[in-house]
């Protein structure tokens, strides 16, 4: 029997890591892609029309964490909470956007503070809505490009915060214009989250309210027959709906498209900080290039390319605050980094046959002398593969700049992480890398 995942099954399990870049809890996407797929069967859309859905909803927060930069120099602190608060606000209302920038903008700290950021924003807080958003459905509608999807899937995630009244983002097109697609996310993205914020009765009371000015009157009122469909809100999270309603999209994915999914994903991750890009990229080149020269065979250096790709997928969920902060972290700090390694083994282990490749990924910071994290490995409980990746991520992050300083010479790098061998590093894995960066098989960044 072939257990390799599909498409659906790989890009549902990711979704998951995309629910918290945007602060959302666990499973948002597929509870919006569930509510979609029950408005579009109620709408008559065609198969093709229902799977292009659902990949788009799965996909439609693949651009958020390129605008996380962006938000958490606008209002400060933790951004994954001011993402999560504007999905409950009309944000195209002047008095609601600037309410809300007064009460996120910097919450905790002194007057002086939020005065201080609110004044260095340019423009009004619609006005910064809506170019965050733009960057947002830009990036996501070029993963979806990158995936080879159909071109509705694209302009799904492009369109779906536009408003029927033209007054949303990124364009401002309106009515028809807003390709259908787009309209039923736009719709079941908010719908779900005032579903699972407040319940069915205010979720139902949101979408009359925005009837005609956010979404289409026509959609609002298919959702109005939902409210009386005690089976469908009954299943609403399960994890397999998608095959069975769609059972043609659990065709298992071939080679191509898992690399292409493990390459946008890192990509996503790497976009999440201004100081991470190509990161990933990088460490999985090293680790390549490591695992030739101890003579892997094709098929464990694929599960090293892709575990690689996605070590820091958990990242997603830590406040680009933290990331970027130019100084030393706190100690509640710290322990908000290291949950992305928890994080990237939950996220990787949904995915049928993912199991190993979890492990490598989830690991990266394990030491041989057990005090590393998540877990606290040690020894030969640390596999080659991920000693391999331990290095090649360590010596990334060394050799690349930092908030807290420039990159590293070389010659320091090596000093640095020599030091170490034995307790955090495995002096073969180590010294395969160097012999990789001296005959020159590897660029540095």
């Amino acid at each position: 029997m072939d257990d390799r995942p599909s498409k659906a099954n790989i890009l549902g399990a990711l979704s998951s890591a995309l629910d918290l870049v945007e602060g959302q809890p666990e499973g948002h996407a597929l509870r919006t892609a569930q509510i979609a797929l029950r408005i579009a069967e109620s709408l008559n859309l065609t198969d093709d029309e229902r799977e292009d859905l659902y990949f788009a909803a799965v996909l439609k927060d693949s651009g958020c964490s390129n605008n996380s930069v962006r938000i958490q120099m606008i209002f400060g602190g933790d951004e994954h909470l001011s993402k999560k608060a504007v999905k409950l606000i009309d944000w195209t209302s002047a008095t609601e956007s600037l309410k809300f920038a007064w009460i996120h903008t910097e919450a905790g700290q002194s007057l002086t503070a939020k005065l201080r950021r609110m004044a260095s924003n340019i423009g009004t807080p619609a006005k910064v809505m809506d170019e965050v958003t733009l960057a947002r459905c830009t990036r996501g509608a070029a993963i979806a490009k990158m995936l080879s999807f159909r071109p509705a899937v694209a302009d799904a995630v492009y369109s779906v915060d536009e408003h029927w009244d033209g007054r949303g983002a990124a364009t401002k097109i309106s009515g028809d214009r807003i390709p259908v697609l787009g309209r039923i996310l736009c719709f079941a993205q908010t719908f779900e989250v005032f579903l699972t914020t407040f319940g069915l009765a205010e979720a139902m009371s949101m979408a009359k309210a925005r009837s005609n000015r956010w979404f289409d009157p026509e959609i609002v009122r298919v959702a109005e027959t939902l409210g009386s469909d005690h089976a469908f809100f009954a299943t609403l999270g399960d994890p397999s709906f998608a095959e069975k309603q769609l059972p043609h999209l659990q065709v298992s994915a071939v080679d191509s498209d898992v690399d292409a999914i493990c390459q946008a994903f890192a990509m996503i991750v790497d976009a999440k900080s201004s100081f991470t890009s190509q990161h990933s990229s990088r460490v999985t080149t090293y680790c390549q290039q490591v695992g030739r020269l101890f003579e892997f065979d094709e098929e464990r250096l694929v599960s090293l390319r892709r575990a690689s790709l996605l070590h820091d997928i958990g990242k997603l969920g830590v406040p680009t605050g933290i990331l970027e902060k130019p100084g030393r972290l706190e100690a509640e700090e710290f322990d908000r980094i290291k949950l992305h390694a928890k994080f990237g083994h939950s996220i990787l282990g949904r995915i049928p046959s993912f199991g190993y490749l979890a492990e490598i990924a989830s690991s990266h910071h394990e030491r041989l002398d057990g005090k590393g994290y998540w877990r606290g490995l040690s020894g030969d409980h640390i596999s080659l593969d991920v000693r391999i990746v331990t290095v090649c991520d360590v010596f990334d992050a060394l050799s690349s700049k930092r908030p807290y300083r420039e990159a590293m010479p070389l010659e320091q790098v090596w000093e640095i992480m020599g030091k170490d061998i034995g307790t955090a590093f495995d002096e073969r894995c180590l010294s395969a890398l160097q012999e990789a960066v001296s005959n020159d098989q590897i660029a540095l960044a």
